[in-house]
């Protein structure tokens, strides 16, 4: 299941900003921690510069299913009914807050 975050920071005159806590803590970074911004057709994405939890493989895939997406989106089509039951089987009676706080460490 995917979370959306948005969080929102304001720029000072230096050209600085900090980082929202719920930001820091899904990019799994603190004081210290590095992180790094792409800026591609798509927009601006942020994460963890240090690539300790980079997988090559799975960003590749990633990229190749957005710009995919982004040429034919007509391709797209809807689950099939029997794979849309199956999904709502196995996430019956799982609650999620999107509001809540998230605590402790996370790693993506």
């Amino acid at each position: 299941m995917s979370v959306s975050l948005e969080e929102v920071s304001t720029i000072t005159a230096k050209g600085q900003t900090t980082i929202p806590k719920a930001v820091r803590q899904a990019l799994g970074v603190d004081y210290g921690g590095k992180i790094a911004f792409r800026v591609d057709g798509r927009g601006v994405t942020v994460h963890r510069a240090d690539g300790e939890h980079d997988d090559p493989a799975i960003d590749r895939f990633l990229a190749f299913l957005a710009d995919d997406i982004q040429r034919r989106p007509e391709a797209l089509t809807a689950l099939s009914p029997t794979l849309a039951s199956r999904l709502a089987a196995l996430t019956e009676g799982v609650k999620v807050d999107l509001d809540a706080p998230i605590d402790g460490d996370v790693a993506l």
